[in-house]
């Protein structure tokens, strides 16, 4: 995968965002929807209007997870994430690749920290990112991180 053409200026943008949401199910059944590779697939980056070419996922310590595809047919757009730590029903920690039609465009370390909250789930996640030559921020990342987890609370059922 290629980057930036020979006349684009090459630039560095350093990110950390935390997001906190609470989610009406218990620890138990959002581990699973992040663990149980149907469930996730269900909810994680997927719409009427993406295409998938690519969705795989193992998650363990040093399990992988890819997902390729298409948005309003537009970019393709390709995530590679590798699992670093997982501690069942508290944490995971990922590393993860983007590219936009192979342009690598960040990569990140990102922290799934969930607690129980009575009957809910707090989840806070944190990530820090390294944005790669003006292809995206970390607003737009944060903006689309808020959207992933509002899918989940769709797929919590609330």
């Amino acid at each position: 995968m290629t980057g930036t053409t020979p006349t684009q200026a090459r630039s560095v943008a350093h990110s950390t965002f935390v997001i906190e949401r609470t989610f009406d199910a218990p620890v138990a059944r959002v581990w699973q929807a992040f663990a149980d590779p149907e469930q996730k697939h269900a909810w994680f980056g997927t719409s009427d209007d993406w295409t998938s070419t690519e969705d795989t996922d193992d998650f363990r310590v040093g399990g992988t997870a890819v997902s390729e595809g298409e948005f309003h047919g537009g970019p393709v757009s390709r995530y590679v994430a590798t699992y670093t730590d997982v501690v069942e029903h508290e944490r995971f920690v990922l590393t993860y690749n983007m590219w936009l039609d192979g342009a690598h465009i960040s990569t990140s370390v990102a922290t799934y920290e969930l607690a129980a909250d009575g009957d809910r789930t707090h989840l806070r996640y944190t990530e820090q990112g390294v944005h790669l030559d003006g292809h995206d921020s970390a607003e737009q990342r944060e903006e689309g991180t808020r959207g992933i987890f509002d899918a989940l609370a769709v797929h919590l059922g609330g």
